[in-house]
């Protein structure tokens, strides 16, 4: 078995498993409530001016 043919198998493999990590579309609660606070913590600090 050649070394892209080794790879290519273990990288279907590893895509099949759990532990794959999430896509970001697949993290979409987490994401909506992480950009969220950000955007509270925007609205609240008001902008610096400067002389």
């Amino acid at each position: 078995m050649t070394k892209n043919k080794r790879w290519i198998k273990s990288v279907i493999e590893t895509a099949k498993s759990e532990e794959a990590p999430a896509l970001p579309w697949q993290r979409g609660s987490r994401r909506a409530e992480m950009i969220a606070r950000r955007d509270e913590k925007k609205a609240v600090t008001p902008a610096r001016r400067h002389a």
